[in-house]
């Protein structure tokens, strides 16, 4: 079933599988009385024209797919769906009369949204308790979920699998299983949502009662998976679809591209037409010119093809056309009209049997053209999206050489459309998404290129993944400030997501920000030298006094028009990299001498880790934390890449100094950090990928000093300082001139010296060092071997050595520890735990080791956290 419906001057188009009668008002919607108050509350205008049509089936517990436009709109679903658990009397047979509903979304800001429209509305329903869901790896964390008394569950399919190890009894009490954004879910989950679904049919399989069972997928597109999902798991259900290019992959409308070259089109297309006129055939010839349509009908004309044509200076009107057109193919005579595209709504052909696109089409335009064979789609559910026994309509594309413009679209049409496509689409896909990436060089750097080393919507991101120098190298990172790139202090101010951060790089020696902030805030002391502006220029630099402190700044943005003498403008903290909103007359003349030093603000960037479940944002708790963690506290950091003012670093690490001792600590790993919540993962590409973009600039400023650094001997780098923070400020020159040792260099995985990533490449299997942390007592010696679930562990003791090889997130761990002193092997211990591996090893002769190991090793560090100084300890070393 099929409907063109008239709102304003718009027509839209609905694929009914079976008839809806559509609930396009609010007030007769079947909807719960309650919860249309609360729409109304919330300023819902009323029910679009795909909700129209969704909300009856929905609401009257039927099985439904639909695809529109706006199929990741919620409220496609959650009105009739907490309309239904309204019901107490569907619920009977569960406690406390109450369904379940699961709401499946494909990754955790959908689920999010969700989550937050469900609390919006819960008001207007006598009971709704949701639950969001979002689990880390760590299992511990599945086993603590309590869904009892949860009427809607949000959560993704990674997640909920992670759910479904530790328990499946909530299954036998679901009744409502809503797969949101279903193209997404089955593009990028399948095995995961098919493995649930198994799951629920087994369950629904075992429960107890008459209970409903419904599934409901919305999406914007089509999929070849939602076939076996409707004939595997659903029931008879109502398919809506609002998109006609998605009707038409439904419909098994075959596509054919015909490549050809400009001047040969005509040609092909009576090819086309010896071949369709074997069969009695209603043609549409579209193309987008008059000149093009007298030309075809001519050429039709002298080769005996009898065709009709139309177009706006037709002196036959559309009527006229369309009675003639039919009497062709009534007559047992081929029916051929050759049309421009804006005469098919007047027409209103709903019939044909075969488009040929003369002209090479947008994808919208493709869509109205695609729509006169709308009649012909096949309405039952097909086992291939091209099925030739189902095939009533076909589409043929003439693709000449300069039909560039448009490919993309189209190219990624005919993919999720099964075409058999010709290598010449691909060819001129390429030329345009070169082109359009050229458009792009005044953009800045994507922001997922740069955090993760890979943009996933390339082709959607209107940001750059390109190097452009004028932008990129415009303002480098000064040599002074990366001296060591083996070892940098940084202080991070902003913190953006879990591992992309704005702070400081901190001199070791005299650090020139230090001098200049102390500088700034004893001028601006003197009330003499607080001079406003009547107005502020873009782009120029100003003085702010925040409290205490003072700031350089820039304005980045002011309002088109001001009347006011005061008014709102943009400002960026040029030495902190985070952006605010002041007023005008709080900006203050900054003398030149304090515009001297660049800006110290640099943009860094963790590498090797992301969001699991290949996610594209951090979760905002891996955020919190990181936040709550690094902000405004030093950490020492290698430079692995630097591009402009950006700076990636392995490891990035938080230190803390022992005054008393003249030490620098290492409390944690950042990238360490961030994989024990369960909610980051290895990233392995990273920096590859990173340095592979950065090849395209032939020389980096610090290259050969990067290089030089690598190869020396990292007891050098040992020597360091404390960074400026703003909470200190009179203590930074001593901090800085005084010289400390660092305990717990803290390198991790394979982020190793230079000249021991060329040894191992020799190795068929690179092996990457864990981080180790010991204590010790009279009688033993304990080793933490932090290890996230370690398998396949191997642990070998001897009287001098002890040996310890593990597989963890696919990286192969090796630690050959050579002991300073002798130790008992056989009573000697190896536990494995979810985060780390415990080796406790016990001494032949009691008493104090003041070291570990005979060779220093930067991956073994005293755990300062249990250690305790005994009076009479001897002096230690780290490892």
């Amino acid at each position: 079933f099929q409907s063109f419906e008239s709102i304003g001057k718009e027509k839209n188009y609905v694929f009914l599988s079976k008839k809806i009668e559509p609930s396009s008002v609010l007030e007769t919607a079947p909807l719960f009385d309650g919860l249309k108050k609360e729409l109304v509350w919330n300023k819902f205008s009323g029910p679009t024209f795909t909700k129209s049509y969704c909300w009856p089936p929905v609401a009257w517990g039927c099985d439904v797919v639909a695809i529109s436009h706006q199929g990741n709109d919620p409220l496609l679903y959650i009105p009739p769906v907490l309309t239904l658990l309204q019901l107490e009397s569907d619920y009977q047979a569960l406690p406390n009369m109450s369904g379940v509903s699961l709401i499946l979304c494909p990754g955790w800001k959908k689920a999010q949204l969700v989550f937050d429209l469900l609390r919006t509305y819960r008001e207007g329903c006598r009971r709704l308790h949701p639950m969001l869901i979002i689990l880390g790896q760590n299992k511990e964390a599945a086993s603590q979920v309590e869904i009892q008394g949860c009427e809607v569950v949000v959560t993704t399919p990674y997640n909920l699998l992670r759910l479904l190890e530790h328990s499946t009894g909530f299954l036998c009490r679901l009744c409502h299983l809503v797969l949101d954004e279903i193209e997404v879910l089955l593009s990028d989950t399948a095995e995961q949502v098919f493995t649930i679904l198994d799951c629920y049919k087994k369950a629904t399989a075992q429960a107890r009662g008459d209970l409903p069972h419904q599934i409901i997928a919305v999406g914007t597109r089509w999929s070849k998976h939602i076939t076996p999902l409707i004939k595997e798991f659903m029931n008879d259900p109502h398919i809506v679809i609002t998109v006609i290019e998605e009707a038409a992959i439904f419909g098994n409308v075959q596509q054919v591209v015909q490549p050809c070259i400009n001047s040969s089109r005509t040609a092909e297309l009576l090819k086309i037409l010896d071949f369709t006129q074997r069969n009695l055939q209603k043609v549409l010839v579209f193309t987008d010119s008059v000149s093009e349509v007298e030309m075809i009908h001519k050429a039709l004309k002298s080769n005996s093809v009898v065709s009709l044509k139309k177009h706006k200076e037709s002196k036959c009107n559309a009527r006229c056309v369309l009675e003639r057109w039919r009497k062709m193919h009534s007559s047992g005579t081929p029916a051929v009209l050759v049309l421009t595209d804006d005469c098919l709504q007047s027409l209103g052909i709903r019939d044909a049997t075969c488009v040929i696109h003369f002209s090479f089409p947008s994808l919208g335009v493709f869509g109205q053209r695609l729509q006169s064979m709308s009649d012909n789609f096949c309405t039952g559910v097909k086992d291939s999206a091209i099925d030739e026994e189902h095939t009533k309509a076909k589409s043929v594309i003439l693709l000449p050489e300069n039909s560039s413009c448009h490919a993309p679209g189209i190219l990624h049409y005919l993919k999720h459309a099964e075409a058999e496509i010709p290598e010449e689409v691909y060819d001129l896909t390429a030329k345009v998404l070169e082109s359009e990436e050229e458009e792009k060089s005044s953009r800045p750097l994507c922001a997922f290129l740069k955090t993760f080393g890979i943009c996933r919507s390339r082709t959607e991101c209107p940001d750059r993944h390109q190097i452009n120098l004028s932008i990129d190298m415009a303002q480098n990172i000064a040599d002074e400030m990366i001296e060591t790139p083996e070892r940098v202090t940084i202080l991070p101010l902003l913190i953006i997501n879990a591992t992309n951060y704005f702070g400081r790089i901190i001199r070791k020696q005299k650090d020139q920000y230090t001098i200049l902030a102390k500088e700034i805030n004893d001028y601006f002391k003197v009330p003499g030298h607080r001079i406003s502006h009547n107005t502020v220029e873009k782009s120029m630099f100003y003085g702010l006094r925040e409290g205490a402190n003072c700031h350089r700044v820039q304005v980045v943005e002011t309002p088109a028009k001001h009347e006011e003498n005061v008014y709102k403008v943009t400002i960026k903290y040029i030495d902190e990299g985070r952006t605010s909103q002041v007023n005008s007359d709080q900006l203050l003349h900054l003398p030149a001498k304090f515009q001297s030093l660049p800006p110290q603000a640099v943009e860094i960037v963790v590498c090797r880790v992301k969001p699991i479940d290949n996610e594209v944002e951090w979760n905002p708790k891996v955020t919190d934390h990181i936040n709550h963690k690094i902000k405004g506290k030093l950490h020492h950091a290698k430079v692995v890449q630097t591009l402009g003012r950006t700076v990636w670093v392995d490891p990035m690490v938080g230190v803390t100094n022992l005054p008393m001792m003249k030490m620098w600590i290492n409390e944690y790993n950042i990238r360490t950090e961030i994989l024990s919540t369960g909610l980051g993962t290895d990233n392995p590409e990273h920096v590859g990928e990173i340095q592979k973009l950065c090849r395209q600039i032939a020389v980096l400023d610090h290259a050969q000093s990067l290089e030089h650094f690598t190869k020396e001997d990292t007891a050098g780098a040992e020597e360091a300082s404390s960074p400026q923070d703003t909470s200190i400020q009179e203590s930074s020159a001593e901090i800085c001139n005084s010289s400390k040792t660092f305990l717990d260099v803290f390198f991790l995985d394979d982020v190793v010296q230079a000249k021991e990533a060329e040894e191992s490449t020799v190795h068929q299997q690179k092996s990457c060092h864990p981080q180790i942390k010991w204590l010790q007592d009279k009688m033993t010696v304990t080793l933490k071997v932090q290890i996230l679930r370690a398998a396949d562990s191997k642990c070998e003791f001897s009287r001098e050595k002890v040996a310890f090889s593990a597989y963890s997130e696919g990286k192969f761990y090796v630690a050959d520890l050579e002991l300073y002193q002798s130790v008992i092997a056989e009573k000697s211990t190896c536990v494995i735990k979810d985060t780390e591996a415990v080796i406790l090893l016990v001494k032949e002769k009691k008493g104090a080791w003041c070291k570990l190991l005979k060779n220093k090793n930067v991956h073994v560090s005293l755990d300062f956290e249990h250690w305790e100084e005994s009076e009479d300890e001897r002096p230690f070393t780290v490892g």
